[in-house]
Order: structure tokens, then C-alpha cells, then sequence
């Protein structure tokens, strides 16, 4: 990859659409590229491992919020690890609701083979939270 390369060339490199990169742009997740004397974009090696950064840590479903915390922390040589445990406590959470929500779905599917074709209950059991057995919230 050359020294200097445009938002497109950044665009395919990294797997990301050029309007997002505009847009992290904008709102200060990426540094302002410089530009050529026509007023292209023109981007460096350090733009393209900042946006796989970003791209990376959205696929880990970091919020903005998040990444911007993560690289001001990078920026000051200061540590992360307060951000990755609120982020596992987050995803332990959903894993927590994901399974009760199969529980659930289980025991319904189970009551609807056991009985005949009128009498199955799901949507009864969707519209009542009283007639589920697991706790969740909502």
C-alpha cells in the first residue's frame, strides 16, 4: 500500500464503507486526513490501523462511547481493563438473558407438541409475563 492512499483505497483495505469513515471522521473517532491540492482525502498507514481498531472492536460490540474511551486511554499510555470488565460484565449479562429466553422458548415449543394443534400456547405465554416460568426482565 503506498505512503498516501485515498478513502477509497482505505475503504477496501479495511472492509469499511467510505460514509462510515467520513462519519468517524466527523465525529472524532478518526483524525482529519490531509489533503491533496485537488481537496482529496489522503490517508496514512497509522489511519488505516486506527480504523481497523475502530472496525475490530465494533465486531466485539464495543459502543463509540467505548472505543473513544479506549483510544484517549491508548493516547495517554493508560490502561483499558476497566472498560474490557464493564464490557464482559455487559456480555455476561445478555449470555444470561440469551439462555433464560431458550429455556423459556423450550418449555413452550414442549408444551405446544404435547398438546393438540388448538391448544398451544405461545403467543398466550408472549402476551403474559406471569405465564413465563424463567425470570428476565422486561
Amino acid at each position: 500500500m503506498p505512503t498516501l492512499f485515498s478513502i477509497g483505497t482505505l475503504s477496501h483495505a479495511t472492509g469499511c464503507k467510505v460514509e462510515t469513515i467520513r462519519y468517524y471522521e466527523k465525529i472524532g473517532l478518526m483524525p482529519e486526513p490531509a489533503r491533496s491540492e485537488g481537496g482529496q482525502r489522503r490517508y496514512h498507514r497509522r489511519h488505516r490501523e486506527r480504523l481497523q481498531f475502530i472496525r475490530h472492536s465494533r465486531e466485539l460490540g464495543f459502543t463509540l462511547d467505548d472505543i473513544r474511551e479506549l483510544l484517549t486511554l491508548s493516547e495517554q499510555h493508560q490502561h483499558a481493563d476497566a472498560i474490557a470488565r464493564r464490557h464482559r460484565d455487559a456480555v455476561q449479562n445478555r449470555i444470561s438473558a440469551l439462555t433464560a429466553l431458550r429455556t423459556e422458548l423450550d418449555r413452550m415449543i414442549g408444551e405446544c407438541e404435547k398438546g393438540h394443534p388448538g391448544e398451544c400456547r405461545v403467543i398466550e405465554v408472549l402476551s403474559d409475563h406471569g405465564k413465563c416460568l424463567t425470570e428476565h426482565s422486561g
